[in-house]
C-alpha cells in the first residue's frame, strides 16, 4: 500500500556508544527516505564517535572501535546527512525519546543549525504500544509474521520499522477503539500529522522533556525546584537560573530552546 504524504518522511535508526543524549555519540546511522511518490532512498553510514565504544555496548550492536576508526566523524558527515534529510518529517522506533534527540544533539555539536520546527514526528513504537499494549523483534514477528534477522544493526532495524509501520496502517486504519473512560475513536489513519499527534505522548518544548507546554500553551519547567512554573516567569524573577542551565550538563537542544524563550522576553 502507499503512504499518503505531502512531503518526504525519514525513517531513522541510530547505533551509539550508549544511551545518554548529552554525552554519547553515534557510531552508525541509517536513514530511509520515503518520498511523496512512495519511492525510497536509503543512506547507511558508520561514524567515528571520537571516543571509545564500551565493550558491553559493542556486544549489543556488533560495532567495535576497530570498525569505525577510519570512518568520518559526525562533523565531517553532517553536511551530507543534512542535505539528504532536507525538510522531511521523521519516523522511527522509540525515535521521539532517543534517535531524534541524539541526532539533533550531534548536529548542534557539529555547529549546524538543526531545527524540528515544521517537522512531524511519528513514533512507530507508540502506535504499536497504543494498539497492541508489547520490542522491535516482537513487533516484526507480530505484524510481518517473520523473525527479525540481524537485530541491532541500524539498516535491519530501520527496514523492519518501515515494514511494521506499513503493516500497522493496513491493520488498524478505520479500527475503532475504546479508552478507559468509555470514549470510542478511530485513532489510526493514513495521515502523518495525525499519527504524529497520536504518538507524541507529551507536549515537549524541547526534545529531552525538560521543558513542556502547559494547558495554556506556555513553556514550563518539567523538573527541579521550578517544576510546573513558567520559564518566562522564572527567568524574570531569577535571571541566574538561565545562566545556570546554560552552563550545566543539559542537552544543546534544550539550551537552544531556552535561548529562544529568553529572546522572546526581549
Amino acid at each position: 500500500m502507499n503512504i499518503k504524504l505531502n512531503k518526504p518522511i525519514i525513517f531513522l535508526d541510530l547505533e551509539a556508544t550508549g544511551l545518554s543524549i548529552g554525552s554519547d555519540r553515534i557510531v552508525e546511522i541509517c536513514l530511509l527516505k520515503l518520498n511523496i511518490d512512495n519511492s525510497t532512498e536509503t543512506k547507511t553510514q558508520r561514524i567515528n564517535p571520537e571516543m571509545p565504544i564500551p565493550d558491553v555496548v559493542s556486544q549489543i550492536h556488533g560495532i567495535y572501535d576497530k570498525d569505525v576508526i577510519d570512518c568520518q566523524t559526525f562533523k565531517q558527515a553532517a553536511p551530507e546527512l543534512l542535505r539528504f534529510i532536507g525538510n522531511a518529517d521523521f519516523a522511527g522506533y522509540n525515535s521521539n525519546k532517543y534517535d531524534i534527540p541524539l541526532l539533533a544533539e550531534e548536529f548542534l555539536r557539529a555547529e549546524l543549525d538543526f531545527d524540528l520546527e515544521g517537522r512531524k514526528l511519528v513514533d512507530v513504537q507508540n502506535i504499536f504500544h497504543f494498539m497492541e499494549p508489547r520490542n522491535l523483534s516482537a513487533a516484526y514477528k507480530f505484524y510481518c509474521n517473520k523473525p527479525l534477522v540481524n537485530a541491532h544493526s541500524a539498516e535491519a532495524d530501520v527496514i523492519a520499522t518501515f515494514e511494521i509501520f506499513k503493516a500497522q496502517i493496513q491493520r488498524y486504519e478505520g479500527v475503532e477503539v475504546e479508552d478507559a473512560k468509555g470514549n470510542r475513536s478511530v485513532p489510526i489513519v493514513n495521515d502523518i500529522p495525525k499519527l504524529s499527534e497520536l504518538t507524541s505522548k507529551s507536549k515537549n518544548a524541547d526534545l529531552a522533556g525538560r521543558i513542556v507546554f502547559n494547558e495554556k500553551g506556555e513553556e514550563v519547567f518539567a523538573f527541579g525546584k521550578h517544576k510546573d512554573k513558567s520559564v518566562i516567569e522564572v527567568f524574570k524573577k531569577e535571571p541566574s537560573y538561565y545562566t545556570w542551565m546554560m552552563q550545566g550538563d543539559f542537552p544543546l537542544y534544550t539550551k537552544k530552546i531556552l535561548t529562544q524563550i529568553r529572546l522572546k522576553m526581549k
